[in-house]
């Protein structure tokens, strides 16, 4: 069975030695006494929560799946994932970086992002259930109305309550312009939600007493398309005055699909036969109002990728240092054993290294990431809130797609290094990689998120944002240009730098003669930036590690040999992506449908 421990260590290095977070926070007045050894005794909490409650169930969730009873409509989770959740919410985990004002302890998002990489690591599958939850609190606290507010958000925010969202529909998939589910107006300021949906994560569960459905659907006047979207509340129990549950509502789930991934998530098909609900926000605004919930909800996705990407590694490291097979080329390295470990190859350690540093890479931008949503919530300088507002927006789809891309690539490498035991289930790595697959396809494909960047966030405002983000990178490049231990470092990043700015502008010019050229030069745009951005952590933290390796401690030795070869072996890859993006359109179109 595959092992977990928890990453405290390189944790601690991004939080307080890369990004000073504490120094970040304690000038926003939420957070201002929120100190060093408070985050580190909260994460140390939820780790071993991780690794000794979650992470024995994954293999055996996996192997046992959902269960609905058609009958009844009830579905039943894995064996100990009820009770698993029960200590969960007996830890006030659910809690963590809520608004006190509903129950929630109020800490840093940044810290409650820390602890869900462990929870995905440990136990995917069981994770989608609190992380939807929150992304359904976070659309409440949004643009719920006071009394929904009132009656929802305290028991979301104790665990008491879980929560979905319902969006997608059998014909309509990225494009919910298309979806049919209908909502009809009541005398009473209700509505009656008819429709249905599939692919709903959560969507029925025997967790908490009560779910809390996000539902879109149209009113019997709205307009055609996106523009015609509104959002409602529709629980599965219909609360009582008091907030305790009431009478069942008509929202049930008709089947689970079978997947080749994260089998122990309930993904449900939902219909809803006059379901009652409630608007939340304004008529037809819905999918606006969505998105607070969808973009937490694919932050969330990186993580997922993240978090597999690290126990993944953990796993192929243990095996390659006790599996032993053939010799090394350039003579034995354990001359008292038959054979030497794997790890004395070449190959095992390029496969290693690679998932290495993309988890160490992920982890300093999702962190980063998450640090600059606190200070767009918190901050009183309006100049800095705006400042990480759009530095989130631009970072988001790279968080989604760039990390689960790696994900897959990194968990298909572990598993490649256990060679035919990789297959075998009892190892646990298989199970890696089909759970990672999944991570590039939900909350919009790895494709809508480069279409994201390069169109909406990037050409979309004559590359206002990216230019932020630029700043940071030229900063940096200009303070340590005359540093000579970080040529090797800096010299890379810089020449990299350039040829974005180049290729952004390149592609603008393409775009306004033919927008399919976004399309077509997207995936590759979006990796290359992703390369961008690790290369700038990556330089960072090789600063760091730099400045203390004489401390002795081999944590810094490693972290340095990490960013070598990141800048060695990873960031290259940006040379063909760059020729790529640069081949256009004409490649991928020419050949007449008829064809292929």
């Amino acid at each position: 069975m595959p092992q977990y421990t928890p990453p405290l260590r390189d944790m601690q290095f991004v939080l307080h030695e890369l990004l000073h977070v504490t120094d970040e926070l304690k000038v926003l007045p939420r957070h201002a006494e929120v100190d060093a050894d408070t985050i580190n005794a909260v994460l140390e909490e939820g780790g071993k929560f991780c690794a000794e409650v979650l992470a024995p169930l994954n293999q055996t969730g996996d192997a046992e799946g959902c269960t609905l009873d058609r009958e009844t409509h009830a579905v039943r989770t894995p064996k100990g994932f009820k009770e698993a959740y029960a200590k969960f919410v007996e830890g006030g985990w659910p809690s963590l970086s809520s608004d006190p004002t509903f129950g929630g302890q109020g800490l840093p998002h940044v810290v409650n992002q820390c602890f869900y990489e462990m929870l995905n690591s440990a136990n995917q599958a069981w994770t989608m259930y609190p992380g939807l939850a929150h992304g359904a609190y976070e659309c409440l606290h949004a643009h719920g109305t006071p009394e929904q507010k009132t009656l929802y958000l305290p028991k979301l925010v104790s665990g008491q309550w879980i929560g979905t969202m319902c969006l997608t529909e059998s014909h309509c998939g990225t494009d919910l312009g298309l979806l049919r589910s209908k909502a009809e107006p009541q005398p009473d300021g209700s509505y009656k939600i008819t429709g249905s949906k599939i692919f709903i994560s959560g969507g029925e569960n025997d967790l908490a007493e009560n779910i809390v459905h996000l539902v879109l659907a149209r009113l019997p006047d709205a307009p055609t398309g996106s523009k015609g979207i509104s959002l409602f509340v529709v629980p599965k129990f219909l609360p009582k005055a008091d907030g305790s549950i009431g009478d069942r509502n008509p929202i049930f789930c008709t089947g689970l699909e079978h997947k080749m991934g994260i089998n122990a998530s309930a993904t449900a098909q939902i219909a809803l036969d006059g379901a009652t609900g409630w608007l939340v926000g304004e008529p037809n605004k819905g999918l606006p109002a969505m998105f607070v919930m969808m973009n937490a909800a694919r932050i969330g996705v990186g993580m997922q990728g993240l978090g597999l990407t690290q126990v993944a590694y953990q796993n192929a490291v243990a095996y390659a240092k006790d599996r032993l097979q053939m010799r090394s080329l350039s003579g034995p390295k354990a001359p008292d054993k038959p054979a030497d470990p794997i790890i004395v190859h070449p190959d095992v350690r390029k496969m290693l290294l690679t998932a290495r540093a993309y988890a160490e890479g992920g982890r300093a931008l999702a962190m980063f990431t998450t640090l600059q949503i606190d200070k767009a919530l918190s901050s009183d300088d309006e100049d800095e809130r705006k400042q990480s507002e759009d530095l989130v927006a631009l970072l988001t789809p790279i968080v989604k797609a760039f990390l689960t891309d790696n994900a897959w690539i990194s968990t298909s490498h572990c598993q490649q290094v256990f060679g035919g035991h990789g297959y075998i289930k009892e190892w646990g790595m298989e199970q890696f990689v089909r759970d990672s697959r999944i991570n590039m396809i939900y909350e919009g494909t790895n494709t809508i998120q480069s279409l994201d960047l390069l169109g909406r966030k990037v050409l979309g405002d004559n590359g206002a944002k990216l230019k932020k983000f630029g700043r940071l990178v030229s900063t940096f490049i200009e303070d340590e240009g005359t540093n000579e231990a970080m040529q090797e470092f800096v010299n890379p990043l810089a020449d990299l730098g350039d040829k974005v700015t180049k290729l952004t502008t390149e592609l603008g010019m393409k775009a306004f003669g033919n927008a399919d050229e976004v399309g077509a030069a997207a995936v590759d745009y979006l990796r290359v930036c992703g390369h961008l951005v690790y290369g700038y952590f990556f330089a960072r933290m090789a600063k760091v590690a730099l400045e203390k390796q004489s401390s002795g401690d081999p944590f810094y030795t490693a972290k340095l040999a990490t960013a070598r070869f990141y800048f060695a072996k990873l960031l290259p890859e940006t040379a063909g992506l760059i020729r790529s993006a640069r081949a256009g359109l004409k490649p991928l179109m020419e050949m007449d449908e008829a064809l292929f």
